[in-house]
């Protein structure tokens, strides 16, 4: 039996922290599921006579890996959270906001009652 090297060591346990790493990433729990730590509340109001919500994402869309997908009027809104935490939207892409309630409300006010239309997949 070939004596273990440190190259191998290593490589083993690399090889199990993945494994055990994707085990939880593909198991949350229940709780986890519907509400990942730090990210915002679901939200659902009238802003300027136009309906604005957002929620947590499953999957789907065109969230960007944010978990969360927000709504004018029904059309999803496209968001992104930057890396200081601030979000951007499709609509008001240069004005960082604090929070997607935020892109939403921005995004209302520079469509100034022109209806959002769907972004396109690619």
């Amino acid at each position: 039996m070939p004596e273990l090297s440190r190259r191998r060591a290593l490589t083993a346990a690399a090889a199990l922290a993945t494994v055990a790493g994707a085990h939880a990433v593909a198991a949350p729990p229940a709780a986890a599921a519907d509400h990942h730590p730090g990210s915002p509340e679901a939200f659902d109001e009238v802003y300027k006579g136009r309906r604005i919500h957002g929620r947590s994402a499953a999957g789907g869309g065109h969230h960007h890996g944010t978990g969360y997908a927000v709504f004018v009027d029904g059309v999803e809104l496209h968001v992104m959270r930057n890396a200081d935490g601030s979000w951007i939207s499709v609509v008001s892409h240069y004005d960082p906001v604090p929070t997607p309630r935020a892109a939403a409300r921005a995004a209302v006010d520079e469509l100034r009652g022109a209806p959002l239309l769907p972004f396109p997949a690619n």
